[in-house]
């Protein structure tokens, strides 16, 4: 949790790293919301792109290919924590990010070096001044490495699995067993991709998520976070930008 420079921010951020359903989402969301804070998945940024990959027939293992497509695709999204939708070229693929095509095909988009120098740079620009919680599986590693907080979620595979599964319930999420086994097939690639692959930055808090709540993971954060937020808290406004 050492903040080394800050990148000359004014106010802090909070980053949240961690493989699919660990909880990173939905704690990193409420967390935004206690704080006031804007909310930022970088991972839906990804998503969005895998999304142009796939609509276009590009072959998502084609390097050169996915990163001629994306880097003349625009996404943008939203940092409100109550409302965060995101856009691909103007359309609203809020929803359709989530799906478990576009699930199984985000690492090998993901995993494209000119796709992430592309997205670090407008990820960093949307945190801006700080006061933001930044959730994805590279933040305090590559996108934010001198956050005021750090912090991994992990889970048991099981637990991971099961949140998956109930929060596609009624759509293409419809076995456990697969589920499972494509979250584990997910967590391999993204830990062993060559640029910012998925591991715990060394000055990081590490929570594991398993048995425990979204409020008492978020407790547990904010407890972590009151040293570096200061008597105050350093709240700002979900406007800020």
């Amino acid at each position: 949790m050492t903040n080394r420079s800050n990148g000359g921010r004014t106010l802090p951020v909070i980053a949240i790293d961690g493989p699919g359903g660990s909880g990173k989402s939905t704690v990193a969301r409420e967390l935004a919301r206690r704080l006031g804070w804007r909310y930022l998945d970088s991972g839906a940024m990804y998503r969005a792109l895998t999304v142009a990959v796939l609509d276009a027939g590009v072959d998502a293992a084609d390097s050169a290919a996915v990163a001629k497509l994306t880097e003349r695709t625009a996404v943008e999204v939203n940092t409100d924590p109550n409302d965060p939708w995101t856009d691909l070229d103007g359309l609203r693929v809020t929803e359709r990010i989530r799906s478990r095509v576009v699930t199984n095909a985000v690492s090998a988009v993901s995993a494209v070096p000119a796709v992430r120098a592309n997205l670090l740079t407008t990820q960093r620009s949307i945190v801006g001044r700080g006061a933001i919680v930044v959730e994805g599986r590279d933040i305090g590693t590559t996108v934010v490495p001198d956050a005021e907080v750090k912090v991994f979620l992990t889970a048991q595979p099981a637990a991971r699995a099961a949140r998956r599964h109930r929060d596609g319930a009624g759509t293409d999420y419809a076995d456990l067993t697969v589920t499972r086994d494509e979250i584990g097939r997910r967590d391999e690639m993204d830990a062993t991709r060559a640029t910012s692959p998925l591991v715990k930055a060394a000055d990081a808090i590490e929570i594991d998520t398993t048995s425990m709540s979204v409020e008492q993971v978020v407790a547990a954060i904010l407890q972590q976070c009151a040293p570096a937020l200061g008597a105050s808290g350093d709240r700002g406004s979900q406007a800020d930008s």
